[in-house]
């Protein structure tokens, strides 16, 4: 039940916004415009919404595209060729194929074919009805766009929310290995990696909320001096993603260096444990509003400390397994010190050297 409320909550402003956005809709198709029964413009405005934030302009944008290509090659086919089982076929087949040819999206595809099944069952060949289905498409759209504009919702919280439960799951993970490799234990581990391996979802919604929330930034005036804040979290996906696979290769590692019974140096193990600490930091810090602590700096600074410890001596004569540990645990502290704002060849230089003449210059 609570986990049925929480995704009411979270989807609530955008239920508001389909629902307003229709029965706008349906008001200017019937009493601005003068359609009698426009049924396609409530349905337009709900199909471009829906409850994802990602790029809806788009999805209006094919919608009514879509509802253009679907009715002209229809029309334009049924009026010579007439109806039928394999004329139906047909147009749907040519309607559906121009909009891959164009190379839009799904959407755009979808609403080809659905509408040059109406015209070729319901409308007749040049009727007005099939027009009236196309300003009532680009109403619903329009419609929908105006409404994200004007009840928006915020460019930057879902996404900032979506990027701390992913770094809250990152520590969670690197406190059952550093528990599993201290206790010699796998179950931690094995849990660890089910963790680990379930947050991809976390990482397509961070992604699709991004692209939304820059899509709101854009168009509506509201939100126009977010642009910066959520540009600065965007730059943070990359990262975060690759820190989260990197993660997932040291809990497979980690796992196998307990099967084999392999021996790791008790210091590498307090780093895993020093980095979840680490991680902690930095979920605080994505919640935190402009100019509250921590900041980016705080936790880059708690970041560099980590790094400073991962020096090749931890890993002297050690197994394959250990090795692999130690790599891929700079890897992610790679990967982290990004999302502190960090570049990339700064956040290497960190790490002292494992090699006698390193690419990048080693700040330690």
């Amino acid at each position: 039940m609570a986990a049925s409320i929480g995704r009411l909550k979270v989807s609530a402003l955008p239920v508001l916004q389909c629902g307003l956005a229709a029965g706008i809709a349906w008001f200017v198709a019937t009493e601005i415009v003068g359609h009698e029964h426009p049924f396609f413009a409530p349905i337009a405005a709900v199909v471009s919404l829906g409850l994802s934030l990602g790029a809806r302009t788009r999805r209006s944008v094919e919608l009514v595209c879509g509802v253009t290509v679907g009715i002209g090659v229809g029309d334009l086919l049924i009026s010579v060729i007439g109806n039928g089982a394999w004329q139906i076929a047909l147009v749907v087949m040519l309607a559906m194929g121009t909009a891959v040819l164009i190379g839009s999206g799904p959407i755009f595809s979808m609403q080809a074919g659905t509408s040059a099944v109406l015209v070729a069952t319901l409308l007749p060949p040049g009727d007005a009805a099939g027009v009236e289905r196309m300003v009532d498409a680009l109403i619903g759209g329009i419609v929908g766009i105006v409404v994200v504009a004007i009840v928006p919702t915020h460019p930057v919280r879902r996404s900032r929310r979506d990027a701390a439960s992913i770094v809250a799951t990152a520590a969670d993970v690197l406190r059952l290995l550093a528990d599993g490799l201290i206790a010699n234990d796998r179950k931690p581990i094995e849990k660890a990696l089910r963790k680990a391996r379930a947050t991809q979802p976390a990482i397509d919604s961070l992604r699709s909320n991004l692209s939304g929330g820059m899509e709101i930034s854009r168009i509506s005036p509201l939100y126009w001096g977010s642009r910066a804040r959520l540009a600065r979290l965007i730059a943070t996906a990359d990262p975060l993603d690759n820190a989260m696979r990197n993660i997932r290769v040291l809990s497979r590692r980690s796992l196998s260096l307990v099967l084999d019974d392999e021996i790791l140096d008790p210091r590498l193990v307090d780093q895993v444990e020093k980095l979840s600490q680490g991680l902690e930091v930095m979920r605080r810090m994505i919640l935190a509003e402009p100019g509250e602590q921590p900041d980016q700096a705080e936790v880059a600074r708690m970041l560099r400390t980590v790094s400073s410890g991962m020096k090749p001596e931890l890993v002297e004569d050690a197994g394959i397994s250990a090795t692999v540990v130690f790599a891929q645990l700079r890897s992610v502290i790679v990967d982290l010190l990004q999302v502190a704002g960090l570049e990339r060849i700064s956040a290497i230089a960190t790490l002292p050297p494992t090699v006698p003449r390193p690419a990048y210059r080693p700040e330690v």
